[in-house]
């Protein structure tokens, strides 16, 4: 009985650490599907978190392109709206420009108070001859001359000053040209001699020819007196050539003794 006694309280032991190993088994299973869950939940909630921040980023690109390009539309039409200020200011100062310049050429400055009219056209002359478009010495007569040089200096420098009277606008203009304006011009028997013209001299028996460059004289030959008596005779109508029967032209006599017993025929 003892014996059977000890054999039942050893399975009942043995029985009790089998249910508790499975409890504990059961508690520690139970802790880890807890765990994966909890796990699984925080790995949900990461990437949750990682596709709100990539949207966010995205969402933020979108909105700077959006930003930069409303910029470059401003700055576009910034540009545009100078441009055309610009070129409305261009246009209005052409316009006040031609406008100053038509006055000018209607009512140029003659002189100014302290100066006399033919001081002024002398000063003009002088400044023109120093750009090369005047040739004359400055005398002070704005004379046909003078008036051709102001156009050739008006031609030349792209001015529009009234030649027929010396202003001081005119003198302003043609001081402002530091060199000449007026390209050099060689008269007949004159080469150019950097600003200025100097006379061709030939040697002896040579002349300047109408390319400004010396040649030999011909010798001419004398002209005979009969000739000469013959040909102002007729200039004078005192003799006139028989008309030849075939077309009607005049013909002269061959000889010279022919012509001292020589009647104009008359028609």
């Amino acid at each position: 009985m003892q014996l059977k006694k000890i054999a039942a309280e050893e399975t009942r032991a043995a029985a009790a650490d089998k249910a508790r190993h499975a409890e504990e088994e059961k508690a520690r299973l139970a802790t880890d599907r807890a765990k994966k869950v909890e796990q699984d939940k925080a790995a949900a909630a990461a990437k949750a978190a990682e596709d709100a921040r990539l949207a966010a980023a995205k969402a933020e690109q979108v909105e700077e392109a959006k930003a930069a390009a409303a910029e470059q539309r401003r700055k576009e039409a910034e540009a545009a709206v100078a441009k055309s200020l610009a070129l409305k200011q261009a246009e209005e100062k052409t316009a006040q420009a031609e406008a100053e310049e038509k006055i000018a050429i209607v009512a140029p400055t003659s002189f100014p108070p302290s100066m006399s009219r033919q001081e002024t056209a002398k000063l003009v002359q002088s400044e023109l001859r120093r750009v090369g478009c005047l040739a004359a010495a400055a005398d002070g007569e704005w004379n046909a001359s003078s008036q051709r040089s102001l156009s050739l200096f008006n031609k030349y420098a792209g001015t529009k000053f009234e030649t027929k009277l010396a202003s001081f606008d005119a003198l302003d203009a043609i001081k402002a040209k530091p060199s000449r304006v007026c390209p050099l011009v060689r008269e007949h028997g004159f080469r150019a001699n950097a600003d200025n013209c100097i006379k061709i001299a030939c040697l002896a028996g040579y002349r300047v020819n109408d390319n400004n460059e010396c040649e030999k004289v011909q010798d001419k030959k004398p002209v005979a007196a009969f000739d000469r008596r013959r040909d102002d005779a007729r200039k004078k109508g005192r003799i006139r050539a028989p008309k030849t029967a075939v077309n009607g032209t005049e013909r002269l006599p061959r000889n010279r003794g022919a012509w001292k017993n020589y009647v104009p025929m008359t028609n």
